[in-house]
């Protein structure tokens, strides 16, 4: 499974490409006015140090709109790993026609059910994004849609990945691997909370101590 960055921090996402780890970056509106920048420098730079997929996201909400919003970002950033991204709405998916014809790579966001990521499919969307943890907000088992999205894409082969976005803790992480997710995007809290575990801290600490207790010759030899 591929494990992306849901952020535009820059310094984020420089650390987590050190570990090397990080496959792509997905940011939205939000996340980009969290940082008070320019988007489009935002994501010119992400681009820079991420050599996977940056989804950046259009703020249009006709298809039109979209069309020529996602048309300027490609130009503008010029970077090959550009995403668009498109929300799942009517019009989204009159765009996502358009757009993909021309090649260019579609990251569906918002969805919420199986039969949207479908259509989204069926439109010619190159990744499909389910909200997990939105739909538990709602008492709703949000890993329950990766599963039922997993089983239509293979019933009919789609080539479309699936996203697990809106994730919130491990746990989603590792039911997302489990269910067949080909992605999961995550903030970076997340991401420092998969590499940690108490006992890994515990038998670190133990084994420096022995090793201090050894006298310096034996550690030399």
């Amino acid at each position: 499974m591929k494990i992306f960055l849901d952020t535009a921090n820059v310094k984020e996402i420089r650390e987590a490409a050190g570990w090397g780890i990080l496959d792509g970056v997905t940011t939205n509106p939000s996340l980009v006015a969290k940082e008070g920048r320019d988007f489009l420098e935002v994501v010119r730079e992400i681009c820079a140090i991420v050599p996977g997929p940056v989804s950046a996201e259009v703020v249009s909400t006709t298809a039109d709109e979209m069309i020529k919003e996602g048309r300027d970002i490609l130009r503008r950033v010029g970077a090959p790993n550009v995403v668009i991204k498109i929300p799942m709405i009517r019009e989204g998916l009159r765009a996502i026609k358009t757009l993909s014809s021309e090649g260019v790579k579609i990251n569906t966001t918002l969805i919420f059910s199986p039969s949207q990521a479908l259509l989204a499919a069926k439109a010619g969307a190159a990744m499909v994004s389910p909200f997990v943890g939105r739909l538990d907000d709602i008492s709703q088992v949000g890993m329950e849609i990766v599963r039922d999205i997993r089983t239509i894409f293979d019933n009919y082969d789609f080539k479309c990945e699936i996203l697990a976005a809106s994730i919130r803790h491990p746990v989603h992480v590792v039911e997302a691997a489990r269910m067949g997710a080909d992605i999961a995007t995550l903030p970076f809290a997340v991401l420092e909370a998969l590499i940690k575990h108490p006992l890994t801290d515990i038998g670190l600490q133990k084994f420096l101590k022995d090793w201090e207790k050894m006298p310096q010759q034996a550690r030399k030899a």
